[in-house]
């Protein structure tokens, strides 16, 4: 009997053990690890990423530059896939079905209960004959987002675009997650934060079917996607199109803007390339063949390239000169600049001060202008004089960024007293030794939008505001960054009225008749940028009307030679379409527009693409 009893209650505690060991473990299952209810809860509920629309792109007329399309991404939950036919699936797609087992790998490194793109951005085509079979792909749904578009295949280096975000930003901005896409160049990337929106979170019931059965809890646990704000720029659509065909089969740039509020009317890039190349699943494809182009069209010459402004420089030298009173608009020099052996010549003319030497880009007059600078016993050296001509100069926005609202934006160069020491050695050099810079050669880097903001200067008789390219955000102005600030030169008002006549006169009866348009009082100045690995740079500046100036513009056009015969033509055409609306001239038109100066075939990055 006691034998019996005691077997029972050995039989209790082996139960008692059994149950309590059950019941841990459902407790440790079910409250402490979330692993099992998460892969329940994954089958039968669906966390799905409403993607904002992002903001669209007006020029400052209106008119659309940037839209959205609607793509879809297919998603996968690695746990829940289970029997299906993968060759059925990978036709549905249209990819190879090696590309199916990659892919899963791809997603189960990822998460294998959480959702993760498969294949990412298939068309609306694609999509329709899909969602019809998707009951039979258990674990996979697709997912609704937007990319962009372009209407015109224009202004690609300053609208940019977008792409997905990569580890380093996601580790280091907690709104970004896998498959996010985020602006990566041009105002796409500068604006990114007013563009994007804040997405919503939908969670779904799904059946064993796979299919949507509605929300859970009414939806509780929804929040809804913001739109991002719509941009409008400060870019004139038709002004962009005419510079873009005037510079088509052309290497250099053309930059346009407004000198009484510095926004940029134009901004043109060539070679360049259709946005649309840089949308959708070619994206990639297209990319790296543009890096491989030798016309780099992926480079923003506008704002990127340093180039010597030549001729047109003479004109920040004349002001700078006029201020400190080196010279006056009626002081004389020789016709020749002798240094040593070398000598700089001009054109046989009788002795002419200020205006005329601006009117047929006296070569010596500045050379012994810049020499009368920094060798001036007024500041007590060569390097002192240098040093106050430097501090001028980097006023007129030359040797620092101008701040344009545009990302990757180069400060040319203006060499230092430093730079002089280590290369010639400290007090071995003078004025004589760098005169090249009075001209606007030497070590001189300016880019062709800081050329079309020292005309602005000039225009403005002693300032400039911050060039910029977006006007205002969600139908509000633009405020940020500092955008439209005054900035002012170092030279006082006074002395702008003789540079203004010389550059009058250029257009009038010197080197850039040619520009010369209507009953229009048009100020501008030639160039020609010595190139040591080619033909010289075509350039030039100019502002219209002289009067209450309108627009200011800046043409380089690389291995063009005289500024004269290129770049004047182009700026001209420029200035009369925008403040006519209406071109006079078809032989020239069609002169610049049909001529190829890049030796070879037409570029592949001219060519247009669809990005599908």
């Amino acid at each position: 009997m006691k034998q019996k009893t005691g077997h029972r209650f050995v039989f209790l505690g082996i139960v008692t053990a059994v149950s309590f060991i059950y019941l841990c473990r459902l407790f440790y299952i079910q409250v402490i690890e979330d692993r099992y209810k998460l892969s329940a809860n994954n089958n039968v509920l669906r966390t799905i990423t409403d993607y904002p629309a992002r903001g669209l792109v007006y020029d400052r007329k209106g008119k659309l530059l940037v839209f959205n399309e609607a793509v879809y991404d297919v998603m996968v939950t690695p746990r829940q896939v289970k029997q299906i036919d993968t060759l059925e699936f990978c036709q549905l797609l249209g990819i190879p079905p090696e590309d199916f087992e990659k892919k899963m790998v791809k997603a189960k490194k990822y998460s294998k209960i959480k959702a993760s793109i498969f294949e990412k951005q298939i068309s609306a085509a694609t999509y329709a004959v899909l969602q019809e079979r998707l009951y039979k792909f258990k674990g996979f749904f697709v997912q609704s987002r937007t990319l962009r578009r372009y209407p015109e295949q224009v202004s690609a280096h300053s609208l940019g675009y977008i792409g997905e975000a990569d580890d380093k930003l996601i580790q280091s901005n907690s709104y970004y997650k896998q498959g996010d896409y985020v602006g990566i160049a041009g105002l796409e990337k500068s604006y990114e934060e007013e563009l994007r929106g804040q997405r919503g979170v939908r969670v779904v019931m799904v059946d064993v079917h796979n299919r949507e059965k509605g929300s859970f809890a009414d939806g509780a646990y929804d929040t809804v996607p913001v739109s991002g704000h719509n941009l409008e720029v400060t870019l004139d659509l038709e002004l962009q199109l005419l510079g873009e065909k005037l510079l088509q089969n052309k290497i250099g740039s053309i930059v346009a803007i407004e000198p009484s509020t510095g926004e940029i009317l134009a901004l043109v890039t060539k070679p360049s390339y259709d946005p649309n190349l840089m949308v959708g699943r070619a994206r990639s494809a297209n990319y790296a063949k543009m890096l491989k182009d030798p016309t780099k069209p992926m480079f923003n010459r506008a704002t990127q390239a340093y180039y010597p402004p030549g001729s047109t420089f003479k004109l920040v030298n004349a002001l700078i000169a006029l201020q400190e009173g080196i010279i006056t608009p009626s002081s004389t020099f020789a016709h020749s600049f002798v240094v040593g052996s070398k000598s700089v010549k001009c054109h046989p003319h009788p002795p002419i001060a200020l205006e005329g030497a601006i009117q047929y880009s006296c070569n010596p007059y500045f050379c012994n202008t810049f020499r009368a600078f920094v060798d001036s016993k007024k500041f007590g050296s060569s390097e002192a004089g240098y040093r106050r001509w430097r501090e001028h100069v980097l006023a007129f926005g030359i040797g620092r960024k101008v701040g344009v609202d545009l990302p990757s934006e180069l400060k040319g160069l203006v060499p230092a007293v430093e730079f002089y020491d280590k290369y010639y050695g400290k007090g071995r050099w003078k004025a004589s030794t760098i005169y090249s810079l009075g001209i606007g050669q030497g070590e001189l880097g300016v880019t062709p939008l800081q050329m079309a903001n020292i005309i602005c200067a000039i225009a403005n008789r002693g300032f400039y505001y911050i060039p910029h390219i977006v006007r205002k955000i969600g139908g509000k102005p633009n405020k940020t960054r500092n955008l439209g600030q005054k900035q002012m030169t170092l030279v006082e008002p006074r002395h702008f009225e003789s540079v203004h006549e010389g550059m009058q006169k250029v257009v009038e009866n010197g080197t850039a008749r040619i520009a010369k348009f209507g009953n229009y009082a048009i100020c501008g100045k030639t160039g020609t940028a010595q190139n040591p690995h080619g033909k010289d740079h075509s350039l030039f500046v100019a502002f219209a009307p002289r009067e209450n100036p309108k627009i200011a513009v800046a043409v380089m056009v690389e291995n063009a030679g005289w500024g004269g015969e290129w770049a004047a033509p182009m700026g001209s055409l420029m200035m009369e379409k925008y403040l006519t609306d209406s071109i006079s001239r078809p032989e020239l038109y069609d002169r610049m527009v049909n001529s190829n100066l890049i030796p070879g075939p037409k570029p592949a990055s001219e060519l247009n693409g669809d990005g599908d």
